[in-house]
């Protein structure tokens, strides 16, 4: 199973990764060696750990590659995969988007909603595990899915996109345990060089690219359209 947050080895903290999150400290970076996704009950009560602080972990920006690719998308209807502390859910609300998050941790789902607030936005927020959760087809007019690897999502992501739907997807490749070569990463949770743009069959690739993310980290980053 790959139900887990690709954080694994962030520079940042939970939910996935973050533009202006804070380096994690030595006990939180060895809790991210921990969740891997095979037990659903230990990993969330990982992760509620690892959020079960004031601080919002990833920060509140939203990641600078959806901020730089939502500007060329008609709003509707979203979906954020693995939302975790709600940074990359509460900008597509204020940028007019109708948000549904999905996160496992129920600490995470609570920082999310606090954060709406924060920012007079509404998202709608599901606590699930994604192993379970099922995507409504043709539902969406953008999924977003940041700094996190499930592959068996991929056939449920391409049928939940509307027509002309968008996904934004970015998560860390295997260079990263030559760039990273002391940390214990797992490969099945890095994407392959060139796999992300040939994972999404169904859909028109409008821009792919492979390199440095924002935390430094070498990221796959991939803008597609429903056809």
């Amino acid at each position: 199973m790959f139900c887990l947050w690709i954080a694994l080895f962030i520079p940042v903290l939970p939910a996935c990764t973050s533009k202006s999150a804070p380096t994690p400290r030595a006990g939180e970076q060895s809790l991210f060696q921990k969740v891997t996704g095979d037990d659903p009950d230990e990993d969330r009560r990982q992760w509620d750990q690892l959020f079960s602080t004031q601080d919002y972990v990833f920060g509140k920006e939203a990641a600078s590659y959806l901020q730089s690719k939502v500007p060329k998308i008609p709003v509707g209807e979203a979906l954020d995969i693995a939302m975790g502390e709600g940074r990359n859910a509460v900008y597509l609300a204020k940028k007019g988007f109708q948000v549904t998050g999905v996160d496992l941790s129920e600490v995470a789902v609570r920082k999310a909603k606090l954060l709406a607030r924060e920012q007079s936005v509404q998202i709608r927020s599901v606590i699930a595990d994604l192993n379970q959760y099922q995507i409504r087809p043709q539902a969406y007019d953008l999924i977003v899915n940041i700094q996190y690897l499930q592959r068996s999502l991929v056939p449920q992501i391409q049928a939940g996109l509307k027509s002309g739907g968008y996904l934004i997807f970015e998560n860390p490749t295997v260079a990263e345990l030559d760039r990273n070569p002391g940390r214990n990463l797992r490969r099945d949770f890095l994407l392959e060089k060139g796999e992300l743009h040939g994972l999404f069959t169904d859909l028109e690739v409008i821009e792919y690219s492979e390199g440095p993310g924002e935390n430094g980290e070498i990221v796959a980053r991939l803008l597609a359209r429903k056809r």
